[in-house]
């Protein structure tokens, strides 16, 4: 999937100059997963001026342009309870060092009426999130699954200690976005990793964690690695016993240039390979004896089947997640979850309505292939039904409005009435 295109709006405010007019430019506007569902082999707008099925923009941005065309002469009021360009009637001008509103330059002045354009503040858990490291450092490990594996007092060669410090340099200073690690002081052997599930998969919005152990020997042998799975399978790779499954760990037979290398391969490596080849967007093909049948009806069909019960069971392991997060981890899962939790319940109604599974990016919904399906209702039903322990879980952490925003499980037979409309229009 290639990545979305941003782009990136103009001043707000034009320049004091006469002789500079001042751009217009649309704001993009993104297409709602609420305002979705799932007919006929397409997404139905649900928007009473846009009752259409559209297949050509599915997922795309609409530009409108007249944002923009009256903000150039709009006095700024800054607000906390409303999001950016909605104005509302009860606001109330912040107070500043200054009793007077700014103001643009009076030579670009206008006649037009002047709007308030206010501003969010950021909850306690998105300022959390945005200033917790990707790599940092830990007193101790006491709950980690390799804590038996040695003791704080134990020497390590020279080449042990200087390949695991590299491994920590690289990890503090190239961690992409969606992976955070924390190292132990007193024991280098240890690591602990969190891996967030990428949007378009049947991961997005989960967290995976993984304990990492360095033996004695390393790095001439690659890594231990093990899964906090909760006693569930989400992956051919991923047992529900913890073990992993990668050619770069000696858990599973590859060719030379996919095992470890002592010389070249780093923890970097390791755990980017994680996230991409096995939280990816297809893992049932992700089992070498179903790999041969990707692009086949058959082998896309069970793909289908596989990815809807890895939704379900990424769900229950985001309840396990919350009820018990991993030491060092405790606030990074709470606050993760506290500002994902609308996203979650948007994504799930989108699936109870129909969508098929991983079609959610953050925001609405992206490009479906005219052919793709709608979901089974065996997934709808188990999305709908499971959901509801979910939002008990994001309500303890203190999320509000979302008991009223889960859909209910799906009709069987108004789906039925759908399919078959589906089935005659397409003979």
């Amino acid at each position: 999937m290639e990545p979305d295109v941003v782009e990136i709006a103009p001043p707000l405010f034009p320049s004091g100059s006469r002789t500079r007019k001042p751009r217009k430019a649309g704001i993009p506007e993104v297409i709602d997963v609420e305002h979705y569902e799932f007919r006929n082999g397409g997404l139905v707008s649900n928007n009473n001026n846009a009752n259409l099925v559209d297949k050509k923009n599915k997922g795309k941005s609409i530009q409108d342009g007249s944002f923009y065309d009256h903000l150039a002469d709009e006095e700024v009021v800054m607000s906390t309870t409303h999001p950016w360009g909605f104005p509302s009637s009860s606001s109330k001008r912040s107070r500043r060092s200054s009793s007077r509103p700014f103001n643009r330059d009076a030579s670009a002045s206008s006649s037009r009426p002047r709007a308030a354009v206010e501003v969010v503040v950021s909850s306690a858990q998105a300022n959390f999130l945005r200033d917790f490291k990707r790599f940092d450092t830990v007193d101790n490990f006491s709950q980690h699954h390799y804590a038996s594996q040695g003791n704080a007092s134990k020497q390590h060669s020279r080449t042990w200690v200087k390949k695991v410090q590299a491994d920590w340099k690289i990890l503090e200073n190239d961690l992409p976005e969606a992976i955070s690690v924390r190292a132990c002081e007193s024991r280098m052997d240890l690591m602990r990793a969190v891996i967030v599930g990428a949007e378009g998969t049947p991961y997005h919005d989960g967290v995976f964690f993984f304990d990492i152990h360095f033996p004695d020997t390393y790095p001439s042998v690659p890594p231990m690695v093990h899964y906090h799975s909760g006693g569930l399978r989400i992956n051919p790779n991923l047992y529900n016993c913890g073990k992993v499954c990668l050619s770069l760990l000696g858990t599973w037979n590859g060719n030379a240039r996919e095992q470890w290398l002592p010389q070249e391969s780093t923890m970097l490596q390791l755990l980017v390979s994680i996230q991409a080849l096995i939280l990816n967007q297809k893992p049932y093909f992700n089992e070498p004896a179903y790999g041969r049948t990707k692009g086949t009806p058959s082998g896309e069909a069970h793909s289908k089947f596989y990815s809807e019960n890895v939704y379900v069971l990424s769900l229950r392991t985001m309840v396990y997640s919350m009820r018990k997060p991993p030491k060092h981890f405790e606030e990074f899962v709470r606050s993760h979850y506290f500002e994902r939790a609308h996203d979650i319940v948007k994504a799930s109604n989108a699936y109870i309505d129909g969508a098929p599974v991983g079609s959610i990016v953050k925001g609405g919904v992206q490009d479906i292939e005219e052919s793709s399906e709608s979901g089974s209702m065996k997934f709808r039903t188990e999305v709908a039904t499971f959901m509801k322990t979910v939002v008990e879980e994001l309500v303890k952490l203190g999320v509000k409005e979302l008991d009223d925003k889960l859909k209910p499980p799906p009709n069987a037979e108004s789906s039925n009435k759908s399919n078959c409309k589906r089935s005659r229009s397409s003979r």
